[in-house]
């Protein structure tokens, strides 16, 4: 059997080679693989978060991020704090309820602990509730879903308790009696309002949505709102006043001559975020915050869109600490940042 001596010069020589190894770039490996969690295609969050995917995968080399775009917000936060998941998207709303133990969190009981585990990335505008008709329908307000098809949005997520309270504190009405909530995820409801067989389709999303850009092209369409005499009352008011929700507006003409709306419709608007888990590495996340908003800089003549993402925006709305990487980040963009987010 032959042995091998262990004298200076080998371990030396081992030494040498182990720290030109080392010196190596980390491109030469395996990229580091990524998964991120977001809603289906046509959403805003989707439309930002495959938009920093891209970023990443294109500028910053050791890193790969696969992007999934199925199931709900609610299932995506809860596998990023048990730190199944790299990143995901949630909002302040969310946030509130799984630190609180509240609504879809109720019965789990290790719902706080698991949020104190999660780091904000940034936040951005998500947009306002569209909640659509056709035209053709002789819908003109939430009053009248009363015995019809209606996407809330996909079943135990964010979105869904939200337009359910919504029709409830506006209209009175009940989900799942005085009207069907159909259970689809986001890319199944599209498609379903598109073929006619949903009555009331409801999409948070920025204006103009390439979803309902697409319907209105081809058919004249609606958006239902809180009426004006309602702004005032105080189920709006707590509906409007949750962590990240306001009153926004989703203006008259925005989706062309097949948008029916007389005039300026009042809805929801919504701040949602990207988040990661307390344990991701520093300087990947300064990395990818830095390189992200460097992207969007140079992309926002092209995507109109992207201008409504900034630095500053970053931080409207948050309610959880920023991760020690984005922190650094938005401090060198110049960002003020509020000491909620400090941590």
């Amino acid at each position: 059997m032959k042995t091998t001596t262990l004298n200076r010069r080998s371990v030396l020589a081992g030494t040498a080679a182990a720290a030109a190894l080392s010196a190596l770039p980390r491109a030469a490996f395996a990229k580091e693989l990524l998964r991120m969690s977001t809603l289906g295609p046509g959403t805003s969050p989707n439309l930002v978060m495959t938009t920093f995917a891209n970023i990443i995968n294109r500028d910053l080399p050791d890193y790969e991020i696969q992007v999934n775009a199925t199931g709900a917000a609610t299932r995506h936060v809860l596998e990023v704090a048990k730190g199944k998941t790299a990143f995901c998207m949630t909002s302040p709303a969310l946030h509130a309820l799984m630190s609180n133990q509240k609504a879809m969190f109720a019965k789990m009981d290790e719902a706080p602990a698991l949020a104190k585990t999660l780091r904000a990335v940034l936040n951005f505008p998500m947009g306002v509730y569209h909640i659509a008709v056709y035209d053709s329908s002789g819908i003109t307000t939430l009053a009248q879903a009363k015995g019809k098809r209606v996407f809330l949005g996909p079943p135990g997520g964010a979105a869904f308790a939200t337009m359910k309270r919504l029709f409830k504190d506006v209209a009175g009405l009940e989900e799942g009696t005085d009207y069907e909530a159909v259970k689809l995820g986001w890319d199944a409801a599209a498609a379903s309002f598109q073929d006619g067989n949903l009555d009331i389709y409801c999409n948070p999303t920025n204006a103009p949505s390439p979803v309902l850009t697409q319907i209105a092209v081809t058919n004249p369409i609606r958006f239902l709102g809180i009426p004006q005499d309602q702004l005032g009352s105080e189920a709006v008011a707590k509906l409007a006043g949750r962590p990240g929700f306001g009153l926004g507006t989703l203006p008259a003409g925005v989706y062309g001559d097949n948008q029916k709306n007389e005039g300026d419709t009042t809805t929801l608007r919504v701040t949602v975020g990207i988040v990661t888990h307390e344990s991701a590495e520093e300087q990947m996340v300064y990395d990818m915050t830095k390189a992200f908003y460097a992207g969007v800089a140079e992309m926002q003549e092209g995507a109109p869109w992207l201008k409504s993402i900034s630095p500053q925006g970053a931080v409207a709305d948050i309610n959880m600490p920023l991760h020690p990487g984005a922190l650094r980040a938005l401090e060198e963009l110049g960002v003020s940042i509020p000491e909620v987010a400090r941590g």
